[in-house]
């Protein structure tokens, strides 16, 4: 899995399509990452202390790793991720502009 914990990703299929968001979390087993504000449901909250009342929150929920796609810091469009041998060190590259991801 290439897009790794705060990359700044764009929404390229679903519901979300076109939204961009930095990744707060990545799961490599199971395919998904979490974005900031995207994929949003409305979860219910059961109360944790006695006296309090129950709630609906909104929550972020992962999206699959296919869905989206990275954004060249250059260009600010969505590029693919590839891997150079740089100074005997292996660099995560953009396809589009070439430029080094730190």
């Amino acid at each position: 899995m290439k897009i790794k914990k705060n990359d700044n990703v764009i929404i390229i299929a679903g519901k979300d399509k076109g939204k961009t968001g930095n990744v707060l979390r990545a799961y490599p087993s199971l395919n998904k990452v979490l974005v900031e504000g995207i994929n949003k449901k409305k979860k219910n909250q059961r109360a944790t202390k006695s006296g309090q009342k129950g709630q609906i929150i909104e929550k972020e929920f992962p999206v699959d790793v296919s869905n989206v796609a990275f954004i060249d810091p250059k260009t600010k469009k969505a590029t693919r991720i590839g891997k150079k041998e740089i100074k005997g060190k292996m660099e995560r590259v953009t396809k589009k502009s070439g430029s080094v991801i730190s």
